[in-house]
């Protein structure tokens, strides 16, 4: 008996052994965030006012997380306005909850009160960010996340020796709630930002800004992976570093085949990351960021600058100042944009639809209201499908899964109720814009293609489009008219880039495909902030499947009331 126990005790000692050799999963980890919405008064450009921020700070803090991870943010709110924060490209499966926008999947976090978001991390990796989802508060609330892969997982390209987050933002001298306001009431678009910022400052160029100038300190030959976010409200941006390439290596937390630019393009709502290798003469470099506009509107089209500088260089030494394309290359912006593919691995596939369960086709455009007190006697609008979108006063994710009747109508169409030469001249004539809160319901499990063309009503320009809860892939894109008989047989179906935010050209179209798996009420909308406010948005319901795991998370307890 004492020998087969002594050969037992072995076994096991054995056993435990080689289960210290093998690589068990990670387990997730729990990452708590406080956010204190504080009001501070903040300096730029000779001009100091009160900004509403998170903790105090402007851009607000980075969330770092592993891909697996859960994730439980309290915000807590100190201001005077309401408040909510989206997580903008998470896709907060079954859990609209924690998406954020306020009205669309909850009411907004009042004064006084706190609200915990509360989300895992699923199947993502890359950068995403965070912002304010309610008014024009996102000039100033936003931030970074960062989402590593899960432990031992390396990147699909070069390690780099350092990462940095880079947020273009934007800046206005007085307060934005105020200028806003003050453009409803005119029903006139409101003032321009007064700067573009990278992290939250102008740089040298502008008065009074040599202090707030962002300076990123390198070493000969590292390499650098930029994580750059486009925050700004209303303008796509051109973004490139003096001397220096760029390898574009992921957008919107998708990895893509990489490519070299001296330039990237991005629009409000993207993020793109890029390597930059420390391989010229050690100097001092800018970074620039400036507008892409390619239609004679007003636009902020002065350049904001950061400083990359190869250690021990001192600050005397003036900065070289990069190359970057006119303010409307067109030819650029779909150039570049063409070059955007999906890595489309064993690893990491794209699993774009082949087949369409659904089609759909909808129009943006412009139009007036009549407004007695406005200057001109009207106030701009915008719509989808000729429907210019009505906010609810309760969030529509509670109305459907409580079955509150009422609040909303799921009789949005598949196709405007007009057709008409989309991109010709310009037309003038209303064509018959209505004003609701009507969304698309959408079945569970289905394929989707949704064409978004751009139209003539009032001015062509291009609009970034947004869709919550999900990824989608960009199959097609082109300037006129959508042909529905020949442009599919262009399609990439192959490993066309996979994002959560879309350029649609100015004057053209653009062809998305996502398969509906994540039952809830999803917002898509501009992120032109001016023209979300002007109506040019929508939701989709997306209906539960039959399995116990395709339903609607339920509610948190600490939801804020309506």
């Amino acid at each position: 008996m004492a020998c087969s126990r002594g050969f037992l005790s072995w076994l096991i000692f054995l056993f435990i052994g080689i289960l210290g050799f093998i690589p068990f999963p990670a387990e997730a980890a729990i990452k708590k965030y406080q956010f204190d919405i504080q009001v501070k008064n903040v300096s730029r450009l000779c001009h100091a006012k009160p900004i509403v921020t998170v903790n105090g700070t402007f851009p607000g803090p980075t969330i770092y997380v592993r891909e697996g991870d859960r994730v439980m943010v309290n915000v807590t709110n100190y201001a005077q306005y309401n408040m909510s924060i989206h997580w903008h490209g998470l896709k907060q499966y079954r859990n609209g909850w924690a998406d954020g926008p306020a009205y669309i999947t909850q009411c907004p976090i009042q004064t006084g009160s706190s609200y915990t978001y509360d989300f895992n991390v699923t199947g993502q990796r890359g950068t995403v960010w965070w912002h304010a989802h309610i008014l024009w508060l996102r000039a100033t609330v936003y931030g970074a996340i960062v989402i590593m892969p899960k432990q031992g997982t390396p990147y699909p390209f070069p390690q780099p020796n350092m990462e940095v987050p880079i947020l273009l933002g934007e800046w206005w001298n007085t307060d934005v709630e105020e200028i806003e306001k003050q453009g409803t009431e005119m029903g006139l678009p409101p003032n321009m930002s007064d700067a573009h910022t990278i992290n939250g400052k102008p740089g040298p160029l502008f008065p009074c800004s040599e202090k707030h100038t962002f300076a990123m300190e390198i070493e000969s030959g590292k390499t650098y992976l930029l994580r750059i976010i486009n925050a700004a409200l209303n303008d796509e941006l051109f973004f490139g570093i003096a001397g220096h390439n760029m390898t574009v290596v992921e957008v919107d937390a998708v990895y893509t085949k990489p490519f070299t630019t001296q330039t990237i393009l991005i629009a409000p709502g993207q993020t793109t990351n890029v390597l930059v290798l420390a391989n010229q003469v050690p100097g001092r470099y800018f970074m620039a960021t400036r507008a892409f506009m390619d239609v004679p509107l007003a636009v902020d089209n002065k350049t904001a600058t950061a400083i990359l500088q190869y250690k021990g260089i001192p600050n005397t030494v003036l900065p070289s100042f990069p190359q970057l394309p006119a303010s409307n290359d067109t030819e650029f912006a779909l150039g570049y944009n063409r070059k955007l593919r999906s890595l489309n691995t064993p690893q990491f596939p794209a699993n774009v639809p082949l087949k369409v369960d659904r089609n759909l086709f909808y129009t943006v455009g412009f139009g007036k209201d009549s407004c007695p007190t406005c200057v001109n006697g009207t106030r701009l609008l915008a719509s989808l499908n000729n429907i210019s979108f009505v906010m609810p006063q309760i969030g529509l994710l509670q109305a459907h899964y409580f079955n509150i009747s009422g609040v909303f109508k799921t009789n949005f169409p598949d196709k405007p109720p007009t057709p008409f030469n989309y991109t010709g001249a310009p037309l003038t004539a209303s064509l018959g814009t209505v004003h609701g809160t009507r969304l698309s319901k959408i079945e569970f499990n289905s394929t989707v293609e949704l064409v978004l063309q751009d139209t003539n009503l009032l001015t062509v320009e291009s609009h970034p489009f947004h869709l919550h809860g999900y990824n989608f892939f960009v199959v097609g894109t082109g300037i006129g008219n959508f042909d529905p008989a020949k442009d599919p047989a262009k399609y990439n179906l192959v490993d066309p880039v996979e994002r959560n935010t879309v350029g649609v050209p100015t004057g053209g179209w653009t062809a998305i495909r996502f398969r509906a798996d994540n039952p809830g009420v999803w917002f898509m909308h501009c992120h032109l902030e001016l023209h979300t406010g002007w109506g040019l948005k929508t939701a989709f319901v997306v209906e539960e499947g039959p399995g116990s795991d395709q339903s609607i998370l339920p509610p948190p307890k600490d939801l804020p009331p309506c």
